[in-house]
């Protein structure tokens, strides 16, 4: 159900919130934020938004035009773990003053777009992404762009290059290698317990996680953030990013998201799973595939996750859970079908199509990287 104004002033009220964090997007992907005295907002203000210069945002407006809208989004709205004082997080759209239409340029209104255009087209109806974003966390980063001098240098306890370097009460030696960080037991992962409160944190704003672990370079890692729809999952990313600073400065460390920071190793990037649903099915296919070889079950009629897009390579049969890679009768069609234990995918026979009729409900869409394999 979606919130009101009054249940976010009812919640301001039970857990003497005294700030109210208005949080935004800006064309570069960077959050901004207005911060405002909670006895301030009324339900006015949290229905139709607050006036804010629009012109400071680059690739926005010019100064003769700099009026805009920050309009709350009642249902996303956390908790901020991180203030002194208690704060509320409210994530805004922005809203052109001269239309009451969604700023064009705002990079959340682009997201509820292409949901909305999505649904128009009748390609489907849901639109769920599950993004792997990848991060370095650095114990020291330093450079200069002057008159005399050009440099940038970054230190931290993992690199390679640190394994001659003498460390009051000395060097310990366990460092991964390069391209080595993928993914041994601390102390080579000197960052688990970092991670672990990233993660718990995260949980606490109401995000949802299940995991965390040392990526392929030396100093970079990977947390769990699980599937959802466009907009909700951007939003979770943006929460994301703000809790990794936040906690690794914590720590007395710096964490960046930029892509390539050292030369000689893996650099950063962010998987994105994307898959489109109308109704019960995905829209790959008709019917339940395979997230192998993407072969059609004819007997599976409930719809199971799978890969949203097919291999190129790989072209669908018709055949009763009979999967191309494995020359067998395929677990994950089967398993469409029965929903039996998964030890009797291996050996069951097809089923036949009464039994089709009489399969277990749809499920819901599980993010790739913990889909079963034949």
């Amino acid at each position: 159900m979606a919130a009101t104004a009054s249940d976010v002033l009812k919640r301001i009220k039970d857990e003497e919130i005294e700030w109210i964090d208005l949080r935004f997007t800006d064309p570069k992907g960077k959050w901004q934020h207005l911060t405002m005295v909670a006895s301030i907002l009324g339900e006015d203000e949290l229905t139709d938004g607050l006036m804010f210069d629009g012109s400071s945002i680059a690739g926005w407006k010019a100064i003769n035009e700099s009026d805009m809208i920050l309009k709350p989004d009642l249902d996303a709205v956390y908790t901020d773990p991180f203030s002194a004082t208690p704060m509320l997080i409210l994530i805004c759209d922005i809203v052109e003053p001269s239309t009451g239409e969604l700023y064009a340029r705002d990079p959340r209104s682009t997201a509820k777009r292409a949901e909305a255009y999505v649904k128009a087209t009748g390609i489907g109806d849901t639109v769920y992404v599950g993004p792997e974003a990848e991060f370095f966390m650095f114990d020291d980063v330093r450079f200069e762009n002057s008159y005399s001098s050009s440099y940038y240098k970054i230190d931290d306890i993992e690199l390679p290059g640190n394994s001659g370097r003498e460390y009051e009460g000395g060097n310990l030696a366990h460092r991964p290698r390069a391209k080595g960080g993928y993914f041994p037991v601390a102390p080579v992962d000197s960052a688990v317990d970092i991670r672990g409160e990233m993660v718990s944190t995260m949980i606490e704003m109401g995000l949802p996680c299940d995991k965390h672990h040392h990526e392929v370079a030396a100093a970079q890692h990977e947390l769990g953030l699980t599937f959802g729809t466009l907009t909700t999952t951007a939003d979770r990313m943006q929460i994301y990013k703000y809790v990794v600073h936040q906690v690794a400065h914590a720590y007395g460390k710096t964490a960046t998201f930029m892509p390539k920071p050292i030369k000689e190793d893996n650099g950063s990037g962010m998987h994105t799973h994307f898959s489109i649903w109308q109704g019960r099915f995905s829209r790959a296919t008709a019917m339940p595939a395979c997230p192998t070889c993407a072969s059609i079950s004819s007997a599976a009629s409930s719809s199971m996750p799978r890969r949203s897009t097919p291999s190129p390579t790989r072209r669908p049969t018709a055949t009763s859970g009979w999967c191309r890679v494995t020359k067998r009768r395929c677990c994950w069609l089967i398993r469409a079908a029965t929903a039996r234990p998964r030890a009797a995918f291996l050996t069951a026979p097809a089923p036949s199509r009464s039994a089709s009729r009489s399969a277990s409900p749809m499920r819901s869409p599980t993010p790739i990287s913990l889909m079963p394999r034949c």
